[in-house]
């Protein structure tokens, strides 16, 4: 047989001391070497105690429940401030918002058969309310006048908001919507008649605090706008990717991540489960008598239920701190005055007084703390926010976080055990 093809002959590398380093005999290693060595082992080792330190903060819970508020708030007491192209993009996502929350109002009117009480409302009301209806929700009318109107391009060139791409093309379509007919929604929004669609909008899954849009119209439509923290912080932008950011505070490191609701988004959960600190679960108290956007037929509150029951019970979190927000805190207190708990399939068994904030509370914070199977939960980890209350979201991040650090140092210390 033949032989194996020799390697080229090289010169066997000197080590420097004198002798010949051999394939068999490594050369011996020089003080300096030794050094150097310990020196890198000592790096790896604080690397080590700095990333077992670091706290990774998850956040859970069924979409438009206010996780990414919650993201929101993290940033605005911790991190870097806003830049004029995130402003420019969340002053888009606000007309949007409007657009999105007044088409569904205006096809509510009409499916509550409330169009004959427009006839009885001041003059125009009627008028805004075609105009809308015809632009926005049948569209059967694709362009006005008022876009051509050289004034209206002109004023719409000296807009600060402008356009933004990272907005998205929907998003960028219904503001300019917005600018075309902001006057007919400020008409509408302030009739009789849009007062008692409000009281019936859990039908259509508006989104609460954007009253507060609606509210506020001239100064949305104005071309020197510039969104306010409050309108970031209410601002809804669905998650459809897992978001993180990483802060330092007090000599910590944070990351905190930030992952879509829906269930079409759940998938992509467990990529975010290795090695985390905490969970945070938000659930929207106001959610008990709305269903899901993508299951119209799931309760949201039940929707939540499970989705924190298959949280608390998974082996990734067996020893991960898991702290519950019920959000929303609010709007749940205005809803309870004219929707009861009761009244709702899935909670007949709710025995306190209507229109009781407190008992309401504790009768849904029962209902979360029967979701775990093995262990109970500490009255510690649950909290009733209001996450775009920023005074209430500071002290309420503040006392997680302690309880989060300390969590932490313990399972160091018993690692190091």
């Amino acid at each position: 047989p033949t032989s194996p093809i020799p390697p080229p002959h090289r010169d066997r590398p000197s080590n420097g001391s004198g002798t010949t380093a051999t394939p068999d005999r490594p050369p011996p290693i020089k003080p300096a070497s030794r050094q150097q060595s310990s020196g890198v082992d000592a790096q790896l080792h604080r690397s080590k105690r700095q990333e077992d330190s670091k706290i990774k903060m998850l956040l859970l819970g069924a979409g438009e429940s206010g996780k990414s508020t919650v993201f929101k708030q993290m940033r605005l007491l911790y991190g870097a401030e806003r830049t004029d192209e995130d402003l420019r993009m969340y002053g888009v996502v606000v007309r949007s918002n409007t657009i999105v929350a007044i088409r569904k109002l205006c096809s509510l009117l009409r499916n509550l058969e409330l169009e004959e009480e427009l006839e009885r409302e001041e003059e125009g009301v009627k008028e805004a309310y075609d105009d809308l209806m015809a632009y926005l929700v049948d569209k059967t009318a694709f362009r006005t006048a008022a876009q051509d109107d050289p004034a209206v391009v002109a004023r719409r060139k000296k807009d600060w908001v402008g356009q933004s791409p990272r907005a998205g093309l929907a998003a960028n379509n219904d503001a300019k919507q917005f600018l075309a007919h902001h006057e007919s929604i400020r008409i509408l929004w302030q009739s009789n008649t849009m007062k008692q669609v409000w009281a019936k909008r859990s039908a259509v899954n508006i989104i609460d605090s954007h009253k507060e849009y609606l509210n506020d119209i001239p100064r949305l439509s104005s071309q020197d706008y510039k969104p306010t923290t409050q309108d970031v912080l209410i601002a809804r932008v669905r998650t459809t990717q897992v978001v993180m950011e990483k802060y330092r505070i007090d000599g910590i490191d944070f990351e905190m991540y930030d992952v879509g609701g829906q269930r079409s988004e759940r998938r992509k959960w467990i990529d975010c489960f290795d090695g985390v600190t905490a969970v945070i679960f938000v659930a929207a108290l106001s959610e008990f008598d709305q269903t899901l956007a993508e299951a119209k037929r799931t309760n949201r509150m039940v929707e939540a239920l499970e989705l924190f029951r298959s949280v608390c019970n998974n082996r990734a979190f067996s020893n991960t701190s898991i702290m519950l927000f019920l959000n929303k805190k609010d709007i749940f207190a205005e809803k309870i005055l004219y929707s009861d708990i009761a009244a709702q399939r899935p909670f007949c068994d709710y025995a306190g007084p209507t229109k009781d904030f407190d008992h309401g509370v504790l009768y849904f914070m029962k209902k979360f703390k029967t979701c775990l199977v093995d262990d109970e939960m500490n009255d510690a980890y649950i909290h009733v926010t209001c996450a775009t209350d920023t005074n209430n979201m500071e002290f309420v991040l503040d006392s997680t976080r302690t309880i989060i650090i300390g969590q932490n140092l313990k399972r160091c210390d018993f690692g190091m055990g």
